[in-house]
């Protein structure tokens, strides 16, 4: 009995152990992003000023951790509208570097500022007068010196417990890597429908799909006329199974829906002898052929409808069920 007591009181130590730590390590990291907000000056300005003007593609370099930072940076980049691609420091001095152009920038992480593994970027940017932004915690260093400009942010303590393993420094450079990107982002005034065409596959793509690339259109509207009687309503609302019917005016605008609750509600000897507008629900929320699939759903999702109509200048052009929504999804 002593003995399970004393292996469960030392599995509580080794549990309360790694929590610790992690709790430690996330606070640890926490803090130095949160000391970057003085970064945020005129170099970082500068530096995204440089970023929006290039005209050939922003080539990111670096090494070790900071190379994966880098990589991470490049495809950011290149998927909210400026061009890039990751250049490692050590294939740049084996002739990777006949890959830079004259319109190209060159954006160098290296939170020592001293990678000599840079030493030849550095060198081909001044020979070539290229561009080099550089992202480090050392003002002093080699790379902050040779930079045409250079985000300097505070020497980081690592979350590792010996301070060595390059771990606050790394989400840094990620952190800086994001801010550059986003600015750059507003700055050209990149839309959500550029990003789609980036994003085709997965789930995000699939989001940013257009509603009117899904919607049902044409013969399969359930549509019916104010002044019709409920005897046909209901026949057109069976035939087209949305499970909904919207109601058009003598100009051809949606003036109303008539769902399955609105059915029950009035459901009573009389239902017959009335008209789609006596029962229809006014003003229905409507989207236009514009919207992407995951505004649709949201939509959906807030106002606890399982159908949205598509107008153009209050006229319905396009009908879109919930199922179809989640179909993509799945």
């Amino acid at each position: 009995m002593v003995g399970m007591m004393s292996i469960y009181l030392s599995i509580r130590m080794i549990k309360k152990k790694i929590i610790n730590r992690a709790k430690k390590t996330l606070s640890t990291e926490i803090k130095e992003i949160q000391n970057l907000s003085k970064i945020f000056n005129d170099n970082f300005y500068k530096a995204v000023m440089i970023l929006s003007k290039v005209k050939g593609r922003v080539i990111i370099t670096g090494i070790g951790k900071s190379a994966h930072i880098g990589n991470k940076i490049a495809a950011t980049l290149t998927s909210t509208g400026t061009p890039s691609y990751f250049m490692h420091a050590t294939e740049a001095s084996h002739g990777d570097l006949g890959g830079i152009k004259k319109n190209d920038c060159l954006l160098a992480i290296s939170n020592s500022g001293e990678t000599s593994e840079l030493n030849n970027i550095i060198n081909y940017s001044k020979r070539f007068a290229i561009p080099l932004i550089s992202i480090s915690s050392n003002s002093k260093s080699l790379l902050n010196k040779n930079s045409t400009i250079g985000i300097v942010y505070k020497k980081p303590i690592e979350a590792c417990p010996l301070n060595l393993a390059p771990t606050s420094s790394t989400t840094v450079s990620l952190v800086i890597g994001d801010c550059l990107a986003m600015a750059l982002l507003e700055l050209k005034g990149f839309k959500s429908s550029q990003f789609r065409k980036f994003h085709p596959g997965g789930n995000l793509g699939k989001d940013l799909k257009i509603i009117s690339d899904i919607m049902h259109i044409g013969n399969s509207l359930p549509l019916a006329k104010e002044t019709d009687k409920m005897t046909k309503t209901l026949i057109t609302m069976t035939k087209k199974s949305f499970g909904c019917v919207g109601v058009t005016n003598k100009r051809q605008k949606l003036i109303g829906i008539i769902t399955d609750g609105d059915l029950r509600k009035k459901m009573n000897n009389n239902l017959f002898n009335l008209t789609a507008s006596e029962i229809m629900t006014k003003k229905p929320t409507t989207g236009n052929k514009n919207m992407l699939v995951g505004e649709v759903l949201n939509i959906m999702n807030t106002k606890k409808i399982t159908n949205l109509f598509i107008c153009e200048k209050n006229k319905p052009i396009g009908i879109i069920h919930i199922h179809d929504l989640l179909r993509l999804s799945s």
